[in-house]
């Protein structure tokens, strides 16, 4: 039997993934070689849940290149479907008589070699293969006339020892894709539907009726299962198929609002079709018959039991009846009938439809395994049913029963059983077996369960129109009342749902909004690996905001798996302020150098950390080209000796790093080595704060020629408290007017540069290069001298940028700030914010003015 996931997992993750990072490609792109990569391609798997529309794909890139619109370098396409593979189970063939006997016209045309042609093999729906696929034992083949079974020489195909020259794709759902091991694909790619904006469009072009198409959107946006579903084209279908039907017959009554009630109403709506189209019948005829009740009775046994084989195909032994629309025939190109439900769903639907019936009927529980147990129903109340079926679902190890026990739920309510009048003679369950199988449901959520079968209690608890759960968080939440620490553990999974269920993408993950404390991260982290793993159409960066948090290296161990995931999207993540260690940075950084890994920001300050953290990343970064982008290492004991590996890493030529802050207890040797690495390497750095380091002047000397290099890209310097002296400003003055800079803000507060060293500033700001628009200066010992020599500069270059100017903790007095004021009153001037804390009543007058002159003014 195959491995089968269970699909609206799937589908609620492709439904809601955040950020396509990953890169769109063509069909008739598939096999081109990405930029970058030197390997040809060979192998290509596609992956989507049921019903996306993976043979639709493959159709029409077998369609395409027939008609000679696209892939003419290749010169057959050879498409087949495991469906019919799996009819020659029991034969053998050689490579070249399986090609005969599916494309006869090969044979006919007395080709009976391919090594010289470019081949394309398609091998549509990998999950349905029942073929023996064992890449550890099975012996090599390399001659493609030789014969063995079908699942050797697909084995072998796939593999590259039999036409190592040719071009294989293969479609697959997501579960069934390890049967391949991974070094035999060299291109992984993914189907997934519909995203929100193509839902709507295609309703609206279902119904022409605005109103009609904007009350259905609106009504499915409300539903959050049905919304999920939608996401595939299959069930936007159904969905339409069913409100049509409704909208004809209700003015203004109920639309449907549950998985449950919508398949029921789409089971009756082809009962309908059936009676009408097949039978001959009336519009006004009773839909259900003797006939029909009896087709269903088989068609939901044949559900059921193949859906626990795993099986999602059925060949003509396995039939004994048809069913208009709910079951479909397909041929293959030249084998047998081969059949299967429209979509997994409505075989889900059928087989709960056929369980429940059963039990109403006979009071024998399908779901329990031991027979003795099935052959006594007077032991099975209704209560012991649902309670059974919630156990077999949750023992399952890959979901494959998670949509139908959504459906038997849903069928326990008389409301929906209403609907099925004249299909079911007996009703079954009362509300005290509902409310006590909701109890027993509430009473699992809070057991030790993972994510996502904690996620489908909860859509069950929906079926079974219960919301109480939900109800309770989303009011502590509307409150800003949520208190953690008291949460009880299905009051957590209630939290988690509410996140992964909301109706808008996660953007910004803030601890601190829920609980600051290590439990409450490991609680809420699946929140993460799901979310991230979402998609829509929209960019949407995700941001991680873990700081004083009172984490460990506990967290990092967790975090690092988040960054390895392959469907990591994490972007920004912010740890400062945990106590870490070294430790917690090694585990991180087994994430950080993933390829799966997308971090482009990561602060890490205040967390402990020393010299042996910077060797650590240093490693991690240069393993692998990195997107990171900006790191803060500040409050950290790293010394001169850490820094020194960060400057490794800076050498690299893949290093992209833009932002650096390291107030780190570094001396004039670290300025020596960043210099060296800076000018080494064509840098992208364009912020750099090395505050509250004792680099002196001696330091700032070597930076400098960083700063007079053609390459500096440098926006932003931060020198705060870094015992420089006039002398610093002197070479500052020099480098920047030997080259026109970026330079656009500048720190350099709590230094004792005194009136000599700002004049050596001025000199700058006097120049037409500069483009200074931030320039802090507090507590530099400044007196009325500078703002005189600053109100010149500022009169002398009309096309100045300044718009920020902090002169606090300064003597200015008022003296000082009258040569200012003269400058700001110039019609060029464009400060915006002036910060001072010196007394200038002398100087309202002239403030007023500036005021009413520039509203935007601050001082």
């Amino acid at each position: 039997d195959e491995e089968e996931d269970e699909d609206e997992e799937q589908i609620e993750a492709a439904s809601r993934k955040a950020d396509r990072a990953e890169t769109s490609i063509r069909q008739e792109e598939l096999f081109q070689l990405p930029a970058g990569r030197q390997e040809p391609i060979r192998t290509v798997m596609t992956k989507g849940v049921a019903g996306i529309g993976k043979t639709v794909l493959t159709q029409k890139f077998t369609l395409d290149w027939a008609e000679g619109k696209a892939n003419q370098n290749i010169h057959f396409t050879f498409p087949f479907t495991f469906r019919e593979l799996n009819v020659l189970k029991e034969e053998k063939f050689s490579l070249v008589e399986l090609v005969h006997h599916f494309f006869p016209e090969t044979k006919e045309a007395g080709i009976c070699s391919f090594e010289d042609f470019q081949i394309i093999f398609i091998f549509d729906g990998l999950d349905e293969c029942r073929l023996p696929l064992d890449f550890h034992k099975t012996r090599i083949l390399n001659d493609p006339r030789k014969s063995t079974s079908v699942g050797d020489l697909l084995t072998n195909l796939i593999r590259g020892n039999l036409l190592p020259s040719a071009r294989l794709w293969i479609t697959t759902r997501p579960a069934a894709a390890n049967q391949i091991p991974a070094g035999c694909v060299d291109m992984v790619t993914e189907v997934r539907g519909f995203n929100d904006p193509q839902k709507e469009e295609y309703f609206r072009k279902r119904f022409r009726d605005e109103e009609q198409a904007s009350r259905i959107i609106s009504h499915i946006k409300r539903s959050r299962s049905l919304h999920i579903m939608c996401h595939i084209p299959v069930f936007c279908w159904i969905t339409a198929t069913v409100l049509e039907d409704l909208l004809k017959s209700i003015e203004g009554g109920e639309l449907p609002k549950s998985l449950t009630e919508m398949y029921i109403h789409f089971l009756v709506v082809q009962a309908k079709v059936k009676k009408v189209k097949y039978d001959g019948g009336a519009e006004t005829d009773p839909h259900w018959s003797p006939e029909s009740r009896k087709m269903m009775e088989s068609l939901g046994k044949l559900a059921f039991e193949q859906l626990q084989k795993g099986n999602l195909i059925f060949y003509e032994s396995d039939l004994t009846e048809l069913f208009t629309q709910i079951f479909r025939e397909e041929r293959g190109l030249y084998q047998d009938k081969v059949f299967c439900f429209i979509h997994l769903s409505v075989q889900e639907f059928l087989a709960a439809l056929h369980v429940h019936l059963t039990f109403i009927t006979s009071g024998i529980n399908l779901m329990e395994e031991e027979q003795s147990q099935v052959s006594q129903p007077e032991l099975n109340s209704p209560v012991q049913f649902y309670q059974s079926a919630v156990n077999a679902a949750l023992q399952s190890p890959n979901g494959h029963l998670d949509l139908f026990l959504r459906f038997l739920l849903g069928l326990s309510l008389q409301t929906n059983q209403s609907l099925l009048r004249g299909l079911m003679t007996q009703t079954g369950s009362s509300s005290q077996t509902n409310q006590e199988t909701v109890q027993f449901i509430k009473e699992k959520i809070s057991e030790d369960l993972s994510a996502e079968k904690s996620i489908n209690l909860f859509h069950c608890l929906y079926e079974l129109n219960d919301g109480s759960l939900v109800e309770e968080i989303q009011q502590f939440l509307r409150s800003g009342r949520l208190s953690t620490d008291k949460l009880s553990p299905a009051q957590w999974s209630a939290l988690v749902f509410i996140l992964l269920s909301s109706e808008e993408d996660l953007k910004v993950f803030d601890l601190q909004k829920y609980s600051a404390s290590e439990e409450a991260l490991l609680r809420l982290l699946p929140v993460v690996k799901k979310n991230s793993s979402f998609n829509n159409s929209c960019l949407s960066l995700f941001f991680f905001r873990l700081s004083d948090c009172y984490l460990s290296e506990r967290s990092c161990a967790a975090l690092s798996s988040v960054l390895s995931s392959q469907s990591s999207r994490l972007r920004d993540l912010d740890l400062s302020f945990n106590n870490l260690q070294d430790s917690g940075v090694k585990l991180l950084s087994a994430g950080l150098e993933s390829p799966h890994c997308k971090m482009e920001s990561l602060r890490l300050m205040d967390c402990g950390l020393s010299e042996i953290s910077c060797k650590v990343l240093d490693s991690a970064l240069k393993n692998k080209p990195s997107r990171l982008t900006e790191l803060d290492l500040s409050r950290n004991n790293i010394q001169d000796s850490g820094f020194l590996h960060l400057c490794g890493f800076l050498e690299n030529p893949d290093c992209g790093l833009q932002t650096l802050r390291s107030d780190c207890s570094l001396s004039e040797i670290s300025c020596e080595v960043l210099d060296s690495s800076l000018k080494n390497s064509p840098s992208r750095l364009t912020e750099l704060d090395l505050s509250w380091n004792k680099i002196q002047d001696s330091g700032f000397l070597h930076l400098c020629g960083f700063l007079e290099s053609p390459d500096c890209r440098l926006q932003t310097l931060r020198l705060m408290k870094c015992s420089l002296s006039e002398i610093s400003c002197e070479v500052l003055d020099s480098a920047l007017k030997n080259n026109p800079s970026r330079l656009t803000e500048l720190d350099l507060s709590n230094n004792n540069l005194h009136d000599s060293g700002f004049l050596h500033l001025c000199g700058f700001l006097e120049s037409p290069d500069c483009r200074l628009q931030t320039l802090r200066l507090i507590g530099c010992r400044l007196s009325e001298i500078s703002c005189e020599a600053l109100g010149s500069a500022l009169k002398k270059n009309a096309s100045s940028n300044l718009t920020e100017l902090d002169l606090s903790w300064n003597k200015l007095q008022d003296s000082g700030f009258l040569h200012l004021c003269g400058s700001l009153k110039s019609p060029d001037c464009r400060l915006q914010t002036l910060r001072s804390d010196s007394m200038f009543q002398f100087c309202s007058d002239t403030y007023m003015f500036l005021f009413r002159k520039n509203n935007k003014f601050n001082i």
